[in-house]
């Protein structure tokens, strides 16, 4: 990821990730991942049939990196680990919400000014000049 990216206030919105996701045939279901105790979303990740085996086996949310296209339990080379506490069904049942307790520093793979992994990965707000500022 380009430094622009996940540190500038340019608005580079991904309006194709859909798209990429779909163009790798994975059977996958977007899921949201959620602090259990402060209710920030923390991130959304893809989660196939392994992956949620995994999850609910682990207790660990688990995902499938739709761009490695592997298994991701989230934490496994950075240390940042997130507990499942339990995990929610939209009413369609095409989506998921994973509650999650954090066991590490943050849920981003991005670091604050601080250097200190962020606690989420939306750490900045879209204003209405369109230009995006942290929060």
């Amino acid at each position: 990821m380009s430094k622009a990216l996940e540190e500038g206030c340019e608005v580079m919105l991904d309006f194709e990730k859909l798209a990429k996701v779909a163009s790798t045939a994975a059977a996958v279901l977007p899921a949201v991942a959620q602090d259990v105790d402060s209710g920030e979303v923390l991130f959304i990740g893809y989660v196939n049939e392994l992956a949620l085996q995994t999850a609910m086996r682990e207790r660990l949310a688990t995902f499938w990196s739709t761009s490695r296209d592997e298994l991701w339990i989230k934490g496994k080379t950075s240390g940042d680990y997130l507990e499942l506490v339990d995990v929610r069904v939209n009413c369609e049942q095409n989506s998921l919400l994973y509650r999650v307790r954090s066991k590490g520093a943050g849920a981003c793979h991005t670091k604050g000014p601080d250097g200190k992994a962020r606690s989420g990965c939306y750490y900045r707000n879209l204003r209405a000049d369109g230009t995006l500022e942290f929060s």
